[in-house]
């Protein structure tokens, strides 16, 4: 009897264990299924610049990135996103993504480049596109991930991702040439010749919003006096680079420039004021200012002088038959090394490169590098656009990055000196020499 008991009591204990054991997994089963499908939804915070373009399209790329992704957007966006997001990153509260391009004045970009504040986005370019079936790499049109305005350090890794393109080139009042019967001038001598009629007349050959636009003016013109191999000795600060026969043309062009430039310009060459340089063109003032497609928005709402009508083209060429260069200047997005929500970042910059993200842009005049865009434009876009179909050059790329040195602010030195030149506050030779100077300096802390 005691021996059935054990046998029965055995058996007892072993159903319950297993009953147990069969409790416990399920228990644990359904214990996960509602937290996978309970997970919050991803947050990120974008900050992005309000420019020309205006916020309204970014405010709706967000909402279509949310309804695409399921991932929710917290959208910051102000004309001085540097005052807005550089406290708060200092304190250690980054945005998960960031559109806000180098060349600004606060340098809030250039900053985090020479500190190895970014996140390598390779990996992105290998990404599909979220409601597509093509990588990113296949929509970015060729070049603008393997400059140095994306590729910083050199390294063959991206840590920007290329944003709004713009041909930057000369624009102008095409219909008052066609009043007065001018040619474009497609050299640099033709240029000269065409100042000295304007000049008869009251008119200034020349005018720029701030001495900053001098960035794509003079890349544009380092390609056109040297080429690409010189280009990428200058911009990379090699050893007696500035004192070159190339170098020395490309001074005496902006300096001869300078000279031709209406005297009021360095006045209002500031952000609260560029809009009256701008003007100048409008009124008839001046012929030509550097600028990038943008400008036709910024002074869409501007009196113009009767028959005006833009025009637009590329630099000219130094010599009869030489190549004339616009240069593609592109805005650029990046994720902060110290991001919280990278994986999700990363997701919202391919998002980026689709033709749905692409097309909301676009009618807010923004336009993606993305393969065959172009074609889609019309009106002042498809013209701007086509530049590179009417015999022009594309120039890409700045100055490299470098670890920090003090005292120097290369694009200081290089463009901001302009406004001197025009003034006749400083004189070639002393801008030539500062140049020299800063370049040896930048050249040893070449990241």
């Amino acid at each position: 009897m005691k021996k059935v008991l054990s046998i029965i009591l055995v058996l007892t204990m072993a159903v319950s264990l297993f009953v147990a054991c069969g409790n416990s997994n399920s228990t644990a089963a359904s214990s996960q299924a509602p937290a996978s499908s309970e997970t919050p939804t991803a947050t990120i915070k974008v900050a992005a610049l309000e420019s020309a373009y205006g916020t309204d399209i970014w405010t709706e790329v967000c909402a279509a990135f949310e309804a695409k992704t399921g991932i929710k957007v917290e959208l910051t966006t102000d004309k001085n996103l540097e005052d807005v997001i550089g406290a708060g990153m200092k304190a250690g509260d980054y945005p998960d993504v960031v559109h806000l391009a180098t060349g600004r004045p606060a340098a809030l970009t250039e900053t985090l480049i020479k500190e190895n504040g970014l996140e390598d986005l390779t990996d992105v370019l290998s990404m599909t596109v979220p409601g597509e079936s093509v990588k990113v790499s296949d929509k970015i049109a060729g070049g603008f991930t393997e400059s140095s305005l994306t590729n910083p350090y050199s390294d063959g890794k991206t840590y920007m991702a290329p944003m709004f393109y713009s041909p930057c080139g000369l624009f102008y009042n095409a219909g008052l040439f066609t009043e007065k019967g001018w040619t474009v001038p497609t050299t640099w001598d033709e240029m000269w010749e065409l100042g000295d009629k304007a000049k008869a007349e009251g008119i200034a050959l020349f005018a720029y919003p701030t001495a900053g636009y001098f960035d794509a003016f003079f890349y544009a013109l380092l390609y056109e006096v040297g080429g690409a191999d010189f280009f990428t000795k200058a911009t990379n600060y090699a050893e007696g680079i500035w004192d070159t026969p190339e170098a020395q043309q490309a001074f005496e062009i902006v300096a001869k420039l300078a000279s031709y430039t209406e005297k009021s310009v360095p006045s209002n060459a500031n952000n609260d004021n560029y809009l009256k340089n701008q003007q100048l063109i409008l009124d008839n003032k001046a012929l030509f200012m550097p600028n990038g497609t943008w400008v036709t928005g910024e002074m869409a709402d501007a009196p113009r002088a009767d028959g005006f009508e833009w025009g637009f083209t590329a630099l000219p060429a130094v010599k009869e038959g030489g190549d004339a260069y616009s240069f593609t200047w592109f805005e650029q997005l990046w994720v902060p090394a110290a991001a919280e929500n990278k994986d999700a970042a990363k997701q919202f910059v391919a998002y980026m490169y689709s033709d749905e993200a692409a097309a909301i842009f676009a009618k807010g005049g923004a336009i993606q590098p993305i393969v065959g865009f172009a074609d889609t434009l019309e009106g002042e876009n498809k013209m701007f656009y086509g530049i590179y179909d009417n015999g022009a050059k594309a120039a890409l790329g700045g100055f490299a990055a470098t670890d920090p040195v003090e005292g120097v602010n290369f694009a200081d030195t290089v463009f901001g000196t302009v406004n001197s030149l025009v003034s006749g506050d400083k004189t070639v030779d002393q801008w030539v020499e500062a140049i020299k100077a800063d370049s040896d300096l930048l050249r040893a802390a070449l990241k």
